[in-house]
């Protein structure tokens, strides 16, 4: 190679990372004006941690629920199946559409008023006065830690790779760089950073996202063009079912997993515990359907548009940073890499916040600690290295990525939602639901979805998810109605 094409290439990596850095610095600074904040506020220091106060305006409600939900999986996994499978699975993924809709609609009010009444800051204190079971609580810590891990794996190789497909740099060091800053910003910063760069975050994808999309849309001669070349290509990559390699049963059952069933992840219904008033709540509802719609259009038509601009392209996590590499110039695939970074850092923040308030709040708390009186100054540094651990014990065990991180990303989704679905819906709109109820739904609906998962079964051609959550459902209503009623006094809470 000459000296000169050498050199071109070093000063377009440059520009390439120096967008990225930025950004990065820019969510390091945050955590720092933030952590300043809390530390001239008189408030606990719990709630500031784990729930911000309670204070999250409806679009910063709106943008750290899609930006929590909304993942590497949907920024780079996501499109790569789409590459492979065509506009079936842009279908597929508008599904996720009423995510905020649902969660605060069905959940919303009522879970922040008891959160309030009962002065919650995680989804386990919830279940906790709700049945008042310790295996309840356990089980539910355990649970969202061993599934948050899974998911945060997910999202740590996604960034590395990220970075390592844009910059050059080798997988392990793009890893470095990426869980360095988010490890830190979260753990130094608590809940209320979390708010505030997600709503940063959630905008910066959305810009990252148009941008990408509208270039393809030129370079392919506008989106009549683009279809014909696809059709060209195979035309039954314009099928719904995608010539039958989505099945329509398979396609049904999306609309538990990513649709009705997102009510039972922690990390989007923890959120309904945080916003300061109805207005907020519906303010959010509104901007979070619409923004959540968009983005799952655009990023998903930006793998199917890569079918004729980049054929026979290695279908993997590694597609949409070549695209973009190959399309924008450097300084744009360095601000373009900015959304799905951002998509992966809003994720983890979120996940390392709840799994770190599993293990303080839920179990060290209840469980564990011989005071009775709260030791701020101790809980608050408890709090910050347990973040900091699980955050470099996620990290190691991302050294070794697997392939598709959408799937690692979905068995993720649904084991949290086998587990938590049944407890904290049933809990806030059925008087008869009791802790045995809910331990046998979420020990039944979490071993039926590994077993099942695992096995690689399938009931009628659909995902394990809608044969875990019917096991699920009805190992509730049988040990409800078997069980133990919960006292009239407790329930006034609820109802």
């Amino acid at each position: 190679m000459k000296s000169r094409d050498v050199k071109k290439l070093t000063n377009n990596k440059l520009l390439i990372i120096l967008p990225i850095i930025f950004y990065l610095m820019i969510m390091l600074y945050i955590a720092y004006r933030v952590k300043l904040l809390e530390r001239r506020s008189n408030l606990s220091f719990l709630e500031e941690y784990y729930m911000g106060s309670r204070s999250m305006g409806g679009f910063v409600l709106a943008m750290t629920i899609i930006a929590s939900y909304v993942s590497a999986s949907s920024f780079i996994g996501g499109p790569a199946i789409a590459y492979n499978i065509g506009l079936g699975w842009v279908f597929l993924a508008c599904i996720q559409t009423p995510t905020a809709f649902l969660t605060l609609g069905i959940l919303g009010k009522k879970l922040a008023i008891i959160s309030r009444k009962i002065n919650g800051v995680t989804i386990i204190d919830y279940l906790k006065a709700r049945y008042s079971s310790d295996i309840v609580v356990i089980s539910g810590a355990l649970l969202t830690l061993v599934f948050f891990i899974a998911s945060m794996i997910a999202q740590f190789i996604g960034g590395a790779r990220l970075i390592e497909t844009v910059t050059g740099y080798n997988y392990t060091t793009g890893l470095v760089l990426f869980c360095l800053i988010v490890i830190i910003y979260t753990a130094f910063g608590g809940f209320r950073t979390v708010a505030i760069t997600d709503a940063i975050q959630g905008v910066v994808m959305i810009i990252a996202a148009v941008c990408l999309f509208l270039k393809l849309y030129q370079v392919g001669g506008g989106m009549g063009n683009i279809v014909k070349d696809v059709a060209a290509i195979n035309p039954d990559l314009l099928r719904p079912d995608s010539g039958g390699n989505l099945p329509i049963p398979y396609l049904l059952s999306f609309w538990v997993l990513v649709g009705v069933a997102i009510l039972g992840l922690p990390q989007t219904t923890v959120r309904c515990m945080g916003f300061k008033d109805s207005k907020s709540m519906h303010n959010a509802m509104f901007i979070g359907t619409l923004v959540v719609g968009f983005l799952m259009i655009i990023t998903h038509m930006i793998g199917f548009m890569s079918i004729p601009l980049m054929p026979g392209a290695e279908v993997g996590d590694k597609l949409i940073p070549m695209v973009s590499l190959k399309y924008l110039n450097p300084i744009l695939v360095g601000i373009f890499i900015g959304g799905p970074l951002a998509a992966i850092m809003s994720t983890i923040d979120t996940m390392l916040i709840i799994a770190s308030s599993a293990i303080v709040k839920d179990l060290y708390l209840n469980y564990f600690s011989k005071s009775k009186i709260i030791n701020e100054k101790k809980i608050r540094t408890i709090s910050t290295m347990t973040t900091l651990i699980i955050g470099f014990i996620v990290f190691f065990l991302s050294l070794n990525p697997p392939k598709l991180l959408v799937y690692i990303n979905l068995f993720a989704f649904g084991g949290l939602e086998a587990s938590f679905l049944c407890p904290i819906l049933f809990g806030l709109y059925w008087r008869k639901a009791n802790s045995t109820g809910a331990v046998l739904s979420m020990l039944s609906g979490v071993v039926s979805f590994i077993y099942l998962s695992y096995m690689k079964i399938t009931v009628f051609e659909t995902n394990q998810i809608v044969p875990a959550i019917i096991i699920s459902i009805l190992c509730f209503i049988i040990g409800s109605l078997l069980g133990k009623p919960e006292p009239e006094e407790k329930l006034k809470y609820f109802f």
